[in-house]
């Protein structure tokens, strides 16, 4: 049943969004920590992290940078 005067909503198709399988493409030892340039296995975003000394998980310190073209890998 619709109402005479209403709009039609607009249905927008969500981003393509998916868990990134990270890789690790360098690494490079500070006196604090790890610094760990990351990629993802599928759409090839790229991020750098920081793995601090005594095994805290790593941190984000960079934004992630969409993939490029010719970096996409295909399964």
């Amino acid at each position: 049943m619709t109402a005479p005067g209403t709009l039609p909503i607009s249905i927008r198709p969500l981003p393509l969004v998916h868990e990134h399988a990270w890789i690790t493409e360098s690494a490079h030892r500070t006196s604090e920590g790890v610094i760990v340039y990351v990629r993802c296995a599928d759409c090839g975003t790229r991020r750098v992290d920081f793995r601090p000394i005594g095994g805290m998980p790593p941190m984000p310190q960079s934004q992630e940078i969409t993939g490029c073209r010719g970096t996409r890998r295909h399964r």
